[in-house]
């Protein structure tokens, strides 16, 4: 029998691609059980426009065998089958899909779509079997014919016999090596799992032959085991399904099934699209974080399926990196896929339903925000820090998208409040949006810096996590308030009382020359404090950078010295000013023993650490002598 050889460019592609087209070997089988899916469609198509054909669903399927003792696995269907010219022509030349031919002359729209559109697919095969055979018998036709090959050197066809319609492909598979174990392909649970994994959705029933235990008849806690021919998938996919039929537990048991996450879903998204592009998708807003989502082992996306079979575990250009917590999948009919299934351009199409799925998104956790605030408070407790940082990455691109998702504790409601919220209570003569930063609420209940802010009336955001500042700082303003920090040079709210008047400033001019002097590279200056009511003294800071900024940046591993400007604020209306102003009538040295106790007081105040504890603790003491 004459061996015909592959073209030169098949022949190359064949060897490359058995070596590193697929990233896993598994996915033969993948392949192979969607050609013979694409066979069955193929007759039911035929079967609407020749009345002669009858599609009996029932008749067709698609059946795996193992066979360990003769090391085979064989992949049978009751599809269309191939004419020796097919088996020439599909098989022969590398990178030319029968089906995607079938798929361009009949014009398919009515969801039962033709899946195989690459060719490439059927010659997996090689990576797991030194031999592929295909024995096909074609609908209408009394012959029957066996293509062989034994690899990259070429294939041989010959008259062979077979009764029924359909195709049966059968691979020798290969003998173990040091690195690969290829006996897996032949044990009846690995099959059983790479089918549920990759094939779970195909319309038609994949058979095997397995194993069951079962009680003897004759005989009471005694068990036998018997062959059973089973169907290993599932058939209809839950996205496929009507809304109306599925309830809250259905989505639940499919979310665990997947093992998208231990928890239990805050809220599912079931996506049903038919317009310029045609996709399904079922999404989930996760309740816990998972243990590595702020680890470089985590990995974001959705699964990607295209016509049921499974593309890839984890497409993240489906994805923006805000939304990375986004379990779920998108089943597609309309994706350009190259060579493989593993390989997707990122084309016009996957744009518009990443696009698409990130609206939704949104769109759902504003619902869920306004509908049901308890479950979204208990989602933002988990993902909130991604949001911020969203807003904060790429240089602010996405702060319009995500900002009226951000929630932030309130002074007065003593809660988590939205942005809008907030706004929709701010006083007539209130100009900013008002925050401060600290380690905890109730650290930030007792700054200093605060108190003008709270006497007015005003409500205060409060800042707890290192990234709000930063978020804050990017997104500027909300409705169009401008964000201000209760630690800024200028609060805006002074009355004529409270301003200070150019003679008191000109009048102790000389104590905080003094101050500032002593404080030589630790404050920028030192000044009478509009927003001090009982306490002694606070810093403020001057310029972008505050003082929780500067915490988090000298926190960091690539620390580069950022700093704040501080302000030494004192309380002119407290004892201690007097004492301050006694000291510089008659004693200097006391006046720096002062000056230093008041700056490391307000930097204890402000959890920043001071320079010399020891120094301090002495500075204490002769203040107590």
């Amino acid at each position: 029998m004459e061996t015909k050889q592959f073209q030169a460019e098949s022949k190359r592609l064949l060897e490359m691609m058995i070596n590193s087209i697929y990233s896993q070997r598994e996915v033969f089988l993948r392949e192979l059980i969607s050609n013979s899916s694409d066979a069955i469609d193929k007759i039911y198509y035929k079967a609407l426009t020749d009345d002669s054909l009858t599609f009996d669903k029932d008749s067709y399927y698609i059946k795996v065998v193992p066979d360990k003792e003769n090391r085979t696995l064989t992949i049978k269907d009751t599809g269309i089958g191939m004419t020796k010219e097919e088996l020439e022509n599909n098989l022969g030349v590398i990178a030319k899909s029968g089906s995607l031919a079938f798929k361009k002359e009949n014009e398919i729209k009515d969801g039962h779509d033709i899946i195989g559109q690459f060719g490439v697919g059927f010659y997996a095969a090689f990576m797991v079997a030194d031999v592929v055979t295909v024995i096909s018998k074609a609908l209408g036709s009394d012959l029957a014919y066996k293509w062989e090959s034994h690899g990259a050197d070429g294939y041989t066809i010959a008259p062979f016999e077979k009764d029924a319609v359909g195709t049966e492909i059968i691979l020798k598979i290969k003998e173990n090596t040091e690195d690969e174990s290829y006996d897996e392909y032949l044990e009846e649970y690995h099959l059983k799992s790479i089918i549920k994994k990759y094939s779970d959705f195909i319309r038609y029933p994949i058979k095997m032959d397995v194993k069951v235990s079962k009680p003897k008849s004759d005989a009471e806690n005694e068990y036998e085991e018997n062959i059973e021919e089973q169907a290993i998938n599932s058939m209809v996919p839950i996205w496929r399904k009507n809304k109306s039929e599925l309830t809250d537990e259905d989505y639940e048991k499919f979310y665990q099934e997947k093992h998208y996450g231990f928890d239990k879903p805050v809220k599912h998204i079931h996506i049903n699209v038919d317009g310029t592009i045609r996709y399904n998708a079922i999404l989930y807003i996760p309740e816990n974080i998972p243990f590595d989502y702020y680890s470089k082992e985590y990995e974001k996306g959705l699964e990607l399926y295209s016509n049921g079979v499974l593309i890839m575990n984890k497409c993240g250009d489906l994805l923006p990196d805000y939304f990375s917590f986004v379990k779920g999948m998108v089943d597609s009919e309309d994706l350009s896929l190259n060579i493989s299934r593993e390989m997707l351009q990122h084309d016009r199409q996957l744009k518009l339903i990443a696009k698409n799925i990130s609206k939704k998104i949104k769109n759902e956790l504003q619902s869920l925000m306004k509908n049901e605030r308890v479950k979204y408070e208990q989602f933002y407790k988990s993902f909130g820090r991604q949001l911020k940082y969203g807003v904060y990455s790429d240089f602010g691109t996405h702060k319009e998208t995500l900002r009226d998702l951000l929630m932030f504790y309130s002074s007065q409601e003593k809660k988590l409040v939205s942005l809008d919220e907030y706004v929709s209570r701010m006083k007539e003569d209130q100009k900013y949006i008002y925050y401060a930063a600290g380690e905890s609420y109730e650290r930030i209940e007792k700054l200093p810096q605060a108190e003008l802010v709270a006497d007015k009336g005003y409500e205060i955001l409060y800042f707890t996590e290192d990234i709000d500042e930063f978020a804050i700082k990017m997104l500027m303003s909300y409705k169009e308030k401008e964000f201000k920090s209760v630690s800024s040079g200028d609060l805006g709210i002074e009355n004529e009382e409270e301003k200070i008047s150019e003679s008191e400033e000109k009048e102790h001019k000389e104590l905080f020359s003094t101050m500032k002097e002593i404080l030589s590279g630790k404050v920028t200056d030192v000044r009478i404090s509009k927003r001090l009511k009982s306490y002694p003294v606070c810093l403020s800071a001057d310029g972008e950078v505050t003082i929780e900024m500067e915490k988090v940046l000298s926190s960091m591993p690539d620390n580069q010295n950022v700093k704040a400007n501080k302000v030494l604020e004192i309380n002119s209306s407290h004892e201690v000013f007097q004492a301050l102003k006694n000291a510089m009538e008659n004693d200097k040295e006391k006046l720096s023993l002062y000056t230093n106790l008041l700056y490391n007081q307000a930097m204890l105040i402000e959890g920043l650490p001071i320079s010399d504890p020891v120094e301090f603790t002495n500075d204490i003491c002769k203040v107590m002598v």
